[in-house]
């Protein structure tokens, strides 16, 4: 999908240079999927104790 941002060159340079990407646009990817897995990571945290295991998760797992 085409999009027009309009992302400030010094902070889109950051990223860039960070991630050693060669252009703006792998730039841009790689930020975007560093800031998924954060938040997934955050989302998975926030479930801590509010999920139930039984006693066989180990057994199903394999089971797949």
């Amino acid at each position: 999908m085409k999009t027009i941002l309009d992302i400030p060159d010094e902070l889109l340079n950051e990223a860039m240079k960070l991630s050693h990407s060669k252009t703006k646009k792998e730039g841009v990817i790689i930020a975007l999927e560093e800031f998924v897995k954060k938040k997934r990571i955050e989302e998975a945290f926030e479930m801590e104790g509010k999920l139930k295991f039984k006693k066989d998760w180990e057994r199903l797992r394999h089971e797949r």
